[in-house]
């Protein structure tokens, strides 16, 4: 993606490979500033305080982070203690245990004289791979929003609803739930998104509604409880989400609200899909109800709203006096109410066996 006309990826590791530099999403959209991370702890608190955030992004960023610290001590017993400590970061996305077990396995594997180039060698190739395989999914994902809109018969705009931030920002590329819409836009395909504001971090708002305006791509930002209302009135064609963890059976984690987005799709008839790279699929795992775990975040995320004042200075307003709050950051939609499941090497339906079909390398 390009920002004022130069090319950015989420995530990189700096020419001399000694430090990872990474977008702040915590600034976003009113300022745009790049953070340098030099240690594996920095690492693991920006994961952990979502300067970095998207499933595929922290697992790229805890690679990167994996090559800091071989960096720090190259042994087993501290990079295993780093590999903990980056899982432990964010429970949830099944990508961040992925990519750490992937570096971790073959860095242990090795001598510690070779594991700090071999880390540096296995990072660059899962931000690289991160980005094939988006690219890859908004191709399949464009498809399906050509077949829509000449379904619908007309030269008015498609129109998407999406939920939260899974765009560029929250991969090393192109995004997964918006890689499609990226892609349909270059191709002169008239989409409009209606974009969800993401309580309670507002990440629609203030990332995806950021994106959309930086490629040009009209959009709209609905409060979160809009969607139904939208989809009763015919003014959604379809809707497509990310996933931070998907079963092997088909049902998804999202950002909470998803499940909801997804009920009213079911009941009005609207497509729901859901974007994402296999290194999303977690194929231990079969009732995403009863074995995902779901981050509960602090309190303080409901308690407040972050903006920015008249003064052009950011600033954060309580919205209520002494009331607790309980902030679940993820929810589990059933396959029952999925459409379909975009992934880097195809489309398939919500279930095992369709899954396996794409990915026979996991029918064991």
């Amino acid at each position: 993606m390009k920002v004022d006309g130069h090319h950015y990826r989420s995530v990189w590791l700096t020419d001399d490979g000694l430090s990872v530099a990474v977008v702040d999403q915590t600034k976003l959209p009113f300022y745009f500033e790049i953070r340098t991370l030099r240690t594996c702890d920095e690492v693991v608190l920006a994961i952990k305080d979502m300067v970095v955030r998207g499933a595929p992004l922290i697992g790229a960023s805890a690679a990167c982070g994996l090559r800091l610290a071989t960096l720090e001590d190259p042994s087993d017993d501290y990079l295993q203690a780093q590999a903990l400590a980056l899982i432990a970061a964010r429970p949830t996305a099944i990508n961040l245990r992925w990519a750490v077990d992937r570096v971790c396995s073959r860095l242990l594997q090795a001598n510690p004289k070779q594991r700090a180039d071999l880390a540096l060698k296995e990072a660059q190739t899962i931000c690289d791979e991160d980005v094939d395989n988006n690219s890859c999914i908004g191709s399949h994902g464009e498809t399906v929003f050509v077949e829509h809109w000449r379904a619908k018969g007309s030269k008015n705009p498609l129109n998407v609803l999406t939920h939260c931030n899974a765009g560029w920002l929250a991969t090393v590329d192109w995004g997964t739930a918006l890689a499609p819409i990226f892609k349909a836009h270059n191709a002169g395909i008239p989409v409009h998104v209606w974009v969800d504001e993401t309580r309670p971090r507002n990440q629609g708002a203030a990332l995806t509604a950021w994106e959309l305006k930086a490629h040009g791509v009209p959009h709209t930002v609905i409060v979160d409880n809009a969607g139904g209302h939208l989809m009763q009135q015919g003014q959604v064609d379809l809707c497509i989400v990310g996933s931070d963890r998907t079963t092997r059976t088909g049902d998804v984690c999202n950002k909470i609200g998803t499940y909801l987005k997804a009920l009213a799709a079911h009941d009005n008839g609207v497509p729901f899909y859901v974007a994402l790279p296999s290194s999303t699929i977690d194929w231990n795992i079969s009732d995403g109800r009863k074995e995902i775990p779901i981050e509960e975040r602090n309190k303080d995320e409901v308690l407040y709203v972050h903006g920015i004042g008249a003064d052009n200075v950011p600033t954060q307003v309580r919205v209520t006096t002494t009331s607790e709050a309980l902030n679940p950051a993820f929810d589990i939609t059933p396959k029952h109410l999925v459409t379909g499941l975009i992934t880097e090497r195809g489309i398939c339906a919500a279930n095992e066996l369709e899954l396996l079909k794409l990915f026979p390398e996991n029918r064991a």
